[in-house]
């Protein structure tokens, strides 16, 4: 009968310390719930990555602000309704491989011109995460108020992950998933990475006040010109219009794209976005060549109601000017978003759009944008006039001289 109690009695203690270690293990740890929106610790030399995340940030200076800052917005969070500021301007990218720096010019852009609050939404590699931060978190505080951001992990749908992140470019794909992933989110403007604004943001999301009742999505035409179009010429699939659709400045209303069924050639009955992205990949990714933009342009090809069409200034690319100028809003109103594709940021194949890139990348805050980045810009401008997009120089600073004003305004309230 003693044993018996012994062993009992044992038991007893071993299942109370269980569950004291258990308890604590939950309340000090530190794995977020949900989808993964991590601080990771900057990659040292030589290291592997367990020892640089046991070892902790190297530079814990501009971690500090970033853990400060989050402290303060929900601190704001907590303040009366009346004290809110208006609701900001969401804008997201995509950053996979060594597109890093390119980002960050492409949220420099968008930052220094825009008035209203923007909210960043930075889907990214996990070992670009830290890179993010430190440098977001080291731009000067006029110039850091006026946005907040989050950074996210790669996400894609974990049966087909592989597969959709190899779709045309790495990454790439992400954006089809956006309203999947942040569900919190009404509208959004998506970007790619080579994106420059030279226009305030603002007027791009004012575009959303123009859809009608059943418009979701607005894009720019792949091309102006149906003769040097590419959709009309190569496609093996079903595009959007006369000439196709370009995805790299994307205006979305996600809530309607949640709640819409859309019409396809799969079945006889509407499909859901999450029930349609699938088969339809399923069924054309033979047929298609860029990826993403074209499972885009065959969806709204079958529901063109659902589908604002905003003019080429707001996706200029070199297609609209390599071959002679073919933009006609550009050419009467200046261009409003320069789409750096092809790679032209980094090579000297097109110099009117790389003069623009280094500008706004060299362009050091605070100091007067006039001296410092449109002078400057115009006598690189000048030296591009053996090309065509160079003979159109003009149109590259058309916009960007009334943007500067924005530059050192002081920030908005909130």
């Amino acid at each position: 009968m003693r044993r018996y109690i012994r062993a009992l009695t044992l038991c007893t203690v071993f299942a109370v310390l269980s569950g004291l270690y258990v308890y604590s293990k939950l309340v000090y740890s530190d794995v977020p719930v949900g989808p993964k929106r991590v601080f990771v610790p900057p990659r040292v030399p030589g290291v592997r990555r367990g020892a640089a995340d046991r070892a902790g940030p190297q530079n814990t200076h501009w971690y500090n602000r970033y853990i400060m800052r989050q402290r303060g917005q929900m601190e704001a969070a907590g303040a009366s309704v009346q004290s809110r500021p208006e609701p900001p301007m969401h804008l997201a990218v995509v950053a996979c491989g060594e597109r890093l720096e390119e980002t960050l010019t492409m949220i420099k852009s968008a930052v220094l011109f825009s008035i209203k609050r923007l909210y960043l939404h930075i889907f990214a590699e996990d070992q670009l995460h830290a890179s993010f931060m430190e440098a977001l978190e080291s731009w000067p505080g006029f110039i850091r108020s006026r946005f907040n951001y989050t950074v996210y992990s790669i996400s894609f749908p974990s049966e087909n992950a592989a597969e959709w992140k190899k779709l045309f470019k790495p990454c790439a794909s992400q954006r089809l998933f956006l309203p999947l992933i942040l569900k919190d989110v009404d509208s959004i403007v998506y970007v790619d990475s080579d994106i420059l604004f030279l226009q305030p943001v603002d007027q791009l999301w004012d575009f959303l006040s123009q859809f009608n009742s059943s418009q979701l999505a607005a894009m720019a035409p792949e091309h102006e010109e149906p003769r040097i179009a590419w959709y009309n010429r190569f496609a093996r699939h079903p595009f959007y219009g006369r000439t196709g659709i370009n995805s790299g400045v994307m205006l979305m209303n996600m809530t309607r794209m949640r709640s819409t069924f859309f019409k396809n050639d799969m079945t006889s009955v509407g499909l859901r976005w999450e029930e349609l992205l699938m088969p339809l990949l399923q069924k054309y990714k033979l047929n298609i060549t860029w990826g993403d933009q074209d499972l885009l342009n065959i969806i709204f090809h079958y529901n063109p109601e659902s589908f604002l069409e905003f003019p080429c200034q707001w996706n200029y690319r070199p297609d609209h000017c390599i071959y002679g100028s073919n933009c006609a809003s550009a050419e009467e109103d200046g261009i409003y978003i320069l789409h750096g594709n092809r790679g032209v940021y980094h090579d000297y194949k097109q110099p009117a759009f790389r003069a623009v890139y280094e500008a706004i990348k060299k362009y050091a805050f605070g100091t007067d944008p006039t001296t410092s980045l449109l002078e400057p810009l115009e006598n690189e401008l000048l030296g591009t006039t053996h090309t065509y997009c160079g003979k159109s120089h003009s149109l590259f600073t058309k916009r960007l001289t009334h943007s500067l004003a924005n530059i050192n305004r002081k920030p908005p309230h909130g």
